[in-house]
């Protein structure tokens, strides 16, 4: 691991060159950034290449002195570059730290296949002077700048992974430490960010949910079975200036390093990927950061609870598989403890060809490289899903809540399974935390008392009317929600009717009653669906009260 003086020097000669999201951006333009997002490299090594090629030949063979392309081309598509370069555009680091550090060797040294090391050993001990003339280096871990935006302020941050299948080109290690994918950034979308005392990461891989977690949370625990994601961890805090008192790094499997200990919130991104264990006698091994051998959310699912203190949540992602024409949720539902809230989310489902695919590709088996190996595993995964009759697999939310006895004295745990394809375009972290609330106090309340709610229509909701030619009344209502879970609900002109005078004066008994006298309605029924209306809206964020 660096020490903390490597590390301060490592983040003020990057924060000094201006190396972030938007700079790579412009330096690779539009296309060239799109395509590397798609996963396809050549673009944008093509650009830096011809950037580099130019100042080279301006101030000599090792002359090139643009930090953004250097550091594009070295730790993020592993291009080598001069020595001379990296000493240039990380001057208090230069070469010779960086490769102290474990993150870069001489170009030619072997570090074998699972790329380099943040914690000492490895490509930091081998090779020959960097300072020779003309020497060239290379990166042995991916590098590279992440940006966040919260209640918090503005933050940029530089994290180190294993080197990706785009730049190695080949199966990854079993114990590859994963950078900064969608499962992660999806995570942290999710996760709630209200100040807590105490916060678990549960697998924490590169750490990037720690130091979402560091921002708000007094108290980090971190946890990982890989030696390898701790390593990456503590080297990702350091670089980004966290107070080490603040961080507990604790190694071993799932929540037996945090045998009896209670946390305010718990994320996770745990190995979920459902590997059937003929795909390992296929040849496949298994990878640490998405395959624990066995299913998962069956058995961490009901523990959570008993690490949650009351009033705190547990927000993780999950796979499930679907089995013949029993429904989903009846599946999931028998993990969930019996002593905490849950709301589970499906957003996507895959046919299990296109699944076995998707995660053979992800750990670098391709039927380009190696076609007998890549069918070999296909055929095992599909013979396994069909042995057991699945029809598909489900991805998605998973969110816990224990309750507080004092504030919910005697209620029974709520649970919602639902669907929901919409795609949000904001970070869904507040939105949880008001759902959950809001859902909490739903379940302690009884339909008279949500009759004497005054609900409020929430600020991004808008109402859409389709009317046919020459019709007086619309054949359809729509009440669409601008944040959230941009959630779309189709409404009767009751449930208009309710939603369009929602302005916290009025009761919702008030209005039942209102719209019954209007109507010829009776009232009692009208009173009804609106309440249940109202519990739903509220729920989902289009209605709110104080």
């Amino acid at each position: 691991m660096a020490t903390q003086a490597q590390a301060e020097a490592l983040r003020a000669d990057l924060k000094d060159s201006g190396w972030g999201v938007d700079a790579v951006a412009r330096l690779l333009g539009p296309a060239a950034d799109a395509a590397l997002r798609r996963e396809q490299r050549y673009p944008a090594l093509r650009r830096v290449r011809e950037m580099l090629r130019a100042a080279r030949a301006g101030t000599g063979a090792d002359g090139a002195r643009d930090p953004i392309a250097v550091l594009t081309a070295v730790f993020m598509l592993g291009e080598p570059v001069y020595a001379a370069e990296l000493d240039a555009v990380l001057p208090r680091t230069g070469a010779a730290g960086a490769r102290a550090m474990g993150l870069v060797a001489p170009v030619g040294d072997d570090v074998g296949s699972g790329g380099g090391t943040v914690s000492g050993g490895g490509p930091a001990s081998s090779g020959g002077a960097l300072t020779a003339p003309g020497k060239r280096i290379r990166a042995v871990v991916d590098l590279r700048p992440h940006e966040a935006k919260d209640e918090a302020g503005d933050v940029r941050w530089w994290v180190a992974s294993d080197l990706g299948e785009l730049v190695s080109q080949g199966q990854l290690a079993p114990d590859h430490v994963l950078g900064i994918g969608g499962a992660g950034l999806t995570l942290a979308s999710l996760t709630p960010r209200t100040q807590v005392n105490t916060a678990l990461d549960l697998g924490c891989g590169c750490g990037i949910q720690t130091l979402y977690l560091l921002r708000h949370a007094d108290h980090v625990v971190a946890t990982d079975i890989s030696a390898r994601a701790l390593a990456y961890t503590a080297f990702n805090t350091a670089l980004a200036g966290a107070d080490p008192e603040r961080l507990e790094l604790r190694r071993g499997s799932f929540l037996e390093p945090v045998v009896g200990r209670r946390f305010d919130l718990i994320a996770t991104n745990p190995p979920f990927v459902i590997t059937p264990p003929a795909v390992r006698k296929a040849g496949l091994p298994l990878m640490e950061y998405r395959d624990a051998g066995g299913p998962v959310l069956p058995t961490l699912l009901p523990a959570l609870g008993s690490y949650l203190n009351p009033g705190g949540m547990a927000v993780m992602l999950g796979n499930w598989e679907h089995h013949g024409a029993v429904d989903w949720r009846e599946r999931v539902s028998s993990w969930l403890g019996e002593d905490v809230d849950a709301w589970v989310i499906q957003r996507e489902v895959q046919d299990p060809v296109e699944y076995a695919i998707m995660w053979l590709r992800d750990g670098g088996s391709t039927p380009e490289r190696d076609r007998p190996g890549f069918e070999a595993a296909l055929e095992a995964w599909i013979e396994d899903f069909e042995s057991r009759d699945v029809q598909a697999i489900g991805f998605g939310y998973v969110v816990l809540h224990r309750p507080e006895p004092l504030a919910d004295p005697g209620r029974a745990p709520w649970r919602v399974l639902e669907e929901i394809g919409t795609r949000s375009v904001v970070p869904l972290g507040q939105h949880v935390t008001q759902a959950v609330r809001t859902r909490s106090r739903l379940a302690g309340m009884d339909d008279e008392a949500v009759a004497q709610l005054r609900p409020v229509v929430a600020p991004d909701v808008t109402e859409e009317r389709h009317l046919r030619p020459g019709d007086s009344e619309p054949s359809m209502i729509l009440l669409r929600q601008g944040g959230g879970f941009a959630r779309t609900v189709r409404a009767d002109t009751t449930l208009a009717a309710l939603v369009s005078v929602a302005d916290g004066q009025l009761s919702v008994g008030q209005i039942a009653a209102a719209v019954a006298a209007l109507t010829g309605a009776e009232s009692a029924e009208l009173t009804e669906s609106m309440v249940a209306a109202t519990r739903s809206l509220l729920a989902d964020g289009l209605l709110r009260w104080e």
